[in-house]
């Protein structure tokens, strides 16, 4: 079995980190040499990674709890929405807005502005407003739709956040951290694995990649919330 999942990593690139000039020192446990220039990293330590991620997020999905998937960089868009969407969770994966986390009230009031956009033709104010005004606002509720459509209904913090690309998601890592939440997050060779509490090292900056270590999460998730009874959470 670990040898079909090695084989699986290595066909989806997992194992292809940055160019050595760009590595992270405390990513050196996990890189297993330089080829070409660029980090090579040790599949059967990203393997351990996994096993123990897995194990802790399939244990919260047995009780229930909430998990936020955080993943905005192009490559990691639609992936992040289908894992969460698939485990009934959590996502923001369009742009990580300052104080996601740690300023709730101001996303609890962005959540009820854009309830208030998406029925502004039953209000009664709706008739006396212009074309020009309802086309900002149309425009308002669509940008609010892009950033909150994954966590309007989450209603305070996550129990846990799973991460796409440590590096580039350095403010979500940061609030997460700061609220003392655990943070399971895919390192590159250029990210700093000590940033947070499960470090996952592997490419993320491949679509392929992505999915794969997505899919690993995933599936042993789903499975959890099976065995103890439970369904993925219903989205609006």
């Amino acid at each position: 079995m670990a040898t079909e999942q090695l084989k699986n990593l290595v066909e989806a690139g997992v194992h292809f980190g940055h160019q050595s000039k760009k590595w992270h020192p405390r990513m050196k446990p996990f890189l297993l040499t330089v080829k070409n220039g660029v980090h090579i990293i040790n599949l059967e330590e990203t393997v351990k990674q996994l096993e123990t991620a897995v194990g802790f997020l399939s244990s919260l999905a047995r009780e229930g709890k909430k998990i936020l998937f955080v993943g905005c960089k192009r490559q990691a868009q639609d992936v992040v929405r289908e894992a969460a969407e698939a485990t009934g969770q959590f996502y923001v994966n369009n742009r990580w807005l300052g104080g996601t986390l740690t300023n709730h009230e101001t996303i609890r009031k962005s959540v009820e502005r854009l309830k208030y956009l998406e029925n502004i033709e039953n209000q009664p104010e709706y008739k006396q407003m212009s074309k020009k005004e309802l086309a900002a606002l149309g425009r308002e509720r669509t940008k609010l739709q892009r950033n909150l459509a994954g966590i309007r209904d989450m209603g305070g913090k996550p129990d846990a956040m799973v991460v796409v690309d440590s590096h580039r998601e350095s403010i979500a890592i940061a609030e997460g951290n700061r609220l003392g939440i655990p943070i399971v997050a895919m390192t590159d060779s250029n990210a700093d694995p000590d940033a947070v509490a499960y470090p996952i090292a592997s490419n993320d900056d491949s679509v392929r990649s992505i999915r794969i270590i997505l899919q690993h999460i995933v599936d042993p998730v789903l499975g959890a919330l099976t065995s103890s009874g439970r369904a993925p959470r219903k989205r609006e």
